[in-house]
């Protein structure tokens, strides 16, 4: 699949859509995801297991409780060729270039460019290992420095990163000996939850009436 092909889509519904119109599923994929075009699209990106076991998939069941625009748009960059310095699906993405595009194009936060500047970004919440939530930035030290490298966490033990040269977007298990080694720490974009207004601040003021 060429890189245009995989031009960020406007959002989740868009991109489930598109997708299950354009590939549908397998039956036994489809019948598994009970007509869920969302999950058969992480199926078919590879991110979730066999049908057989995809309903006893803790992953399935945070996908289905937490998935958001953001790891959705991620997900839809899966085969971009890794280029230094790049930051767009048709130019190739390096690590910070992919998570700097997908947080500005879903949830309009821009992030600096490189990867230690994120991990230090005012207004970032850390997050310790033990309570990442698909979304979150995940940190890594793969040039014998901190924050060198950085990826996108989508659960289950598992992140989404443009990974180096000759590689491309792809996803991985921070267990694995390798990165589990090189974690450094995990970062959150907060969500402002304002609290509903009173009911008296949602009415206009009442006009005195007149003696």
């Amino acid at each position: 699949m060429s890189a245009p092909a995989r031009i960020l889509l406007p959002g989740l519904l868009a991109l489930a859509l598109t997708t299950a119109m354009a590939a549908p599923a397998a039956p036994a994929a489809s019948a598994a995801t009970g007509g869920d075009a969302v999950l058969e699209l992480l199926q078919q990106r590879g991110l979730l297991p066999t049908p057989s076991a995809l309903e006893a998939s803790a992953f399935v069941r945070q996908v289905r409780e937490t998935a958001s625009e953001l790891v959705m748009q991620a997900v839809n960059f899966l085969g971009v060729p890794y280029r230094r310095g790049g930051s767009s699906a048709e130019q190739g993405f390096d690590c910070s270039g992919f998570t700097r595009h997908v947080f500005e194009n879903s949830i309009g936060l821009v992030l600096p460019r490189r990867a230690h500047e994120q991990a230090t970004q005012a207004g970032l919440l850390p997050v310790k290992r033990e309570e990442l939530k698909p979304g979150d930035l995940v940190f890594f030290n793969t040039m014998r420095r901190a924050f060198s490298h950085v990826g996108i966490y989508v659960g289950d033990g598992r992140f989404i990163h443009a990974p180096a040269s000759g590689g491309e977007v792809r996803v991985e298990d921070m267990r694995a000996a390798y990165w589990n080694r090189r974690f450094n720490g995990a970062r959150r974009a907060p969500v402002a939850e304002q609290p509903a207004p009173p009911p008296a601040a949602l009415a206009p003021a009442a006009t005195p009436a007149r003696p």
